[in-house]
């Protein structure tokens, strides 16, 4: 093989390593790490808290209206988005129960949920429920209890008795910049 010929192996092994070194960083910051950032709606009527039924993985369970957090949304916005899409009920919040860090011990997901207190108001029942939403129910606190099993997750839970045991934050806590 002549110069010409080992030079130009050579810049071909070059940029051969660079798309590679490419592809490894790509991967490597695809891979990162980072919990889910979710909202939910704390919704209570005369000792009654607004929930849904929706079809998971592991069969029906019950849930506050809640969902993920979406690009360019705010925290506000989206709790308000996720339960009308989920409740068809307008939310309106009007505190910050908490912040609840959660690992799912089926699926190794680690959630961020940001739990909302408000109202619900402007009933639109001409709106079609987001996918695998079976209905809103409205259950006490007892009656929630007695069926912890079925419970999303235990932040369910936790956020009830927290607001059952006065824990609340004034909005102006949650910043968006």
């Amino acid at each position: 093989m002549d110069n010409r010929g080992l030079y130009k192996l050579l810049a071909f092994a070059k940029q051969a390593i660079q798309v590679k070194i490419a592809e490894i960083q790509l991967k490597t910051y695809t891979m990162q790490w980072m919990p889910h950032a979710t909202v939910a709606a704390i919704v209570e009527d005369n000792g009654k808290f607004l929930l849904v039924e929706e079809t998971t993985d592991r069969g029906n369970r019950f849930n506050q209206p809640a969902g993920h957090l979406e690009d360019n949304e705010t925290l506000l916005q989206a709790v308000v988005r996720e339960t009308l899409e989920e409740t068809a009920y307008t939310f309106e919040p009007t505190s910050l129960l908490g912040v609840y860090h959660w690992k799912h011990e089926h699926n190794d997901t680690t959630y961020l949920r940001f739990a909302f207190i408000g109202n619900v108001n402007h009933y639109q029942p001409e709106l079609a429920l987001d996918e695998g939403i079976i209905r809103t129910v409205w259950m006490t606190a007892d009656e929630m209890r007695s069926k912890a099993m079925l419970m999303r997750s235990p932040q369910v839970l936790t956020c009830i008795e927290d607001y059952l045991n006065g824990q609340r934050f004034p909005l102006s806590v949650v910043t968006h910049l």
